[in-house]
């Protein structure tokens, strides 16, 4: 067994050992949460798409509902989104000059 000092350093290391291996514990609990279910599309649906079919709708894969909403079902059109007419800019007006001159 592993003799360790009996002094406050120590007693501090053991917390800090604790709260470490907890929150490690806690990361593999969501992670393992996260990635239940299975790949989507399917293999079976990679086959038949590879062989001509057309998927109109994927198995569902058992996971959780997306927390964030899933896809947007309607754009919506910001400033920031929408198309704009190109800006002009200055270019310059050179001329390629010719080995004659």
């Amino acid at each position: 067994m592993t003799k360790l000092a009996d002094d406050s350093a120590t007693e501090n290391a053991k917390k800090l050992a604790e709260a470490e291996k907890k929150a490690s514990d806690e990361s593999r609990a969501q992670y393992s949460s996260k990635m239940k279910g299975k790949p989507t599309p399917t293999q079976e649906e990679n086959d038949l798409a590879a062989c001509g079919a057309h998927i109109l709708e994927h198995e569902a894969d058992g996971s959780d509902p997306d927390p964030h909403g899933g896809p947007i079902q309607d754009k919506v059109v910001t400033p920031a989104s929408s198309p704009s007419k190109p800006q002009s800019y200055q270019t310059r007006d050179a001329r390629a000059h010719s080995r004659h001159e």
